[in-house]
């Protein structure tokens, strides 16, 4: 972990670095912290690392291990579950409101984006791959014009990015993450939106499988074709 820089509150740097660490996989399920440790680590006093230890106590990514110590919390396989369940219903709907508002900046922006990440990936960057997956569905999110779909998908944000950390921890899983990346941004470039939010689904669905996480999209949502991200009308269901 990198040490800290005086010019951003302590707390606030240390917690952002903690957490850092426990989604790219530094501080990996399973491994006992202290406080002594980690204030080593960042070269700092263990007053800043004691208030964002305990922040990060109480939002699930740590817990507590004998009289003074801390255990890195396992990924909860239901509630990642349930996240990656939800994504795969908002996010394929993202991308079909997205194609409506896509400009040639937007697709050039989107390009981009897949490019770094591909090159971070290759570069053995987990950080850096890790903030590009993150930037990528941000990227979806906004292109959307639905303030509610990236509202609601960022009160577990966090807890994404640890997700998404253990898929891109693996380089066959990674390489897979980006090249479904390009095709999903190169059928939006298309103006296909059906065959977008179709991979779009899929690549959620897949991403949980690999690690262990059973995401079906949730029962009723999709097509009359079949095709998942989008709500049938009640007419329609039997």
């Amino acid at each position: 972990m990198e040490t800290l820089r005086s010019e951003k509150h302590l707390v606030d740097q240390a917690y952002d670095v903690i957490l850092d660490a426990l989604c790219d996989g530094t501080l990996k399920s399973g491994e006992r912290i202290t406080q002594e440790d980690i204030a080593a680590r960042l070269n700092v006093s263990r007053q800043p690392v004691t208030h964002a230890l305990a922040v990060l106590k109480s939002q699930g990514f740590l817990i507590s291990s004998g009289r003074r110590g801390l255990t890195v919390a396992p990924v909860e396989m239901k509630f990642f579950a349930e996240i990656y369940q939800m994504r795969s219903v908002l996010e394929p709907l993202a991308v079909r409101l997205g194609c409506s508002r896509l400009s040639t900046s937007a697709i050039v922006k989107g390009r981009s984006i897949v490019e770094h990440g591909r090159n971070m990936m290759i570069a053995g960057d987990a950080r850096a791959s890790l903030q590009a997956d993150v930037d990528f569905h941000s990227f979806i999110y906004e292109l959307s014009g639905n303030a509610l779909i990236g509202e609601s998908l960022k009160l577990h944000w966090k807890h994404l990015r640890r997700a998404m950390g253990e898929v891109l921890r693996y380089p066959g899983m990674s390489i897979s993450v980006w090249q479904e990346h390009g095709r999903i941004i190169e059928a939006m470039a298309r103006g296909d939106g059906d065959a977008a939010a179709d991979m779009m689904c899929k690549h959620i669905v897949s991403a949980a499988e690999r690690i262990g996480f059973e995401a079906n999209p949730a029962p009723g949502i999709e097509a009359e074709s079949g095709e998942p991200g989008r709500i049938r009308k009640p007419s329609d269901r039997s």
